[in-house]
């Protein structure tokens, strides 16, 4: 099904008023993206108060860099652009500026596996990419290489990049990564966490792969010794 451009402007619109809602960014800091087909992507905007905006505000960005609208795209449009060239399923891309992510990624630290629910991000650990100046190709480059296999990343001394088949998708994948992040600093203020060895997080990795599913609804639960139907009402 073929989204229109003014539903997905209004999603990145959504998304960016999101943000500062569920409290995972202040003023006009983060961004996010949604994908336009093959062609390339909106953005938010640079700059400009999230409460304001609207869907005639996003920019369209070319997989190539050229962008078309009334106001100039994000200053980090490159990492998004570049998300979109190599990953396939991301969708849309939500970057954060979240507290306790932001926090250790200023200490170039990522979480590592002191919660199961860390492979929510596809992997034992959620990684923390090397330092570059906001805006540049270095940037999107650390963050490539940070996010392969993953799902979402921390960003040295800057946020959090959270991809999803959706903005609401990838907003909710940032807001689990700002909770263990804020789990993990608290634990460490009672000493080191125990964390889960690879055998155990490659069992949760497996079990994600179901995670949510209703498959069995249509075939009917089993439930107490007595079958139970799918409805169709």
């Amino acid at each position: 099904m073929t989204i229109s451009a003014e539903k997905l402007r209004a999603s990145v619109v959504a998304g960016c008023q999101a943000l500062a809602e569920r409290g995972l960014t202040a003023g006009t800091s983060g961004n996010v993206s949604v994908r336009n087909g093959k062609d390339g992507f909106f953005v938010s905007p640079s700059g400009l108060d999230y409460a304001h905006m609207m869907p005639p505000d996003v920019p369209f960005v070319t997989l190539d860099g050229t962008w078309y609208g009334l106001k100039r795209p994000s200053t980090e449009w490159r990492f998004h652009r570049d998300i979109y060239k190599v990953r396939e399923d991301a969708e849309a891309v939500v970057h954060t500026h979240s507290r306790y992510a932001t926090a250790l990624a200023c200490r170039r630290e990522g979480v590592p596996a002191f919660h199961y629910m860390v492979a929510i991000a596809g992997g034992n650990d959620i990684r923390c990419a090397p330092y570059a100046t906001f805006g540049t190709q270095e940037l999107s480059d650390m963050a490539l290489q940070a996010l392969d296999g993953r799902s979402a990343c921390l960003l040295a001394n800057h946020g959090v990049i959270a991809l999803g088949s959706s903005v609401e998708k990838a907003l909710r994948l940032a807001e689990e990564v700002e909770n263990l992040a804020a789990q993990y600093v608290i634990s460490l203020g009672q000493g080191a966490p125990i964390l889960l060895d690879d055998d155990e997080m490659q069992r949760v990795l497996n079990k994600f792969q179901t995670y949510g599913s209703q498959e069995a609804a249509a075939e009917g639960l089993s439930f107490g010794g007595e079958n139970i139907p799918n409805s169709h009402t």
